[in-house]
């Protein structure tokens, strides 16, 4: 387990029962889904392959901007 992942556990245990349930229950949907999108790559390759020609067009058409623009 990370430092990273340790110490919001320490904290989680620090709140309500029901704020930790919630917080539990938002982990596992983000792990499912996870899960989901890495199957469904797996079982369809050529899926992924044209979700980066449509993402590689967008750039080539100036349609999109460098994360670090976003952040600020």
């Amino acid at each position: 387990m990370t430092g990273l992942l340790q110490e919001a556990l320490r904290r989680v245990e620090s709140i309500s029962q029901e704020e930790q349930d919630a917080i539990a229950s938002q982990i596992m949907e983000a792990l499912d889904d996870e899960e989901r999108w890495v199957g469904s790559f797996r079982r369809k390759p050529a899926a992924l392959r044209v979700l980066a020609d449509q993402a590689i067009e967008e750039h080539r058409r100036g349609e999109t901007r460098a994360l670090d623009e976003l952040i600020e």
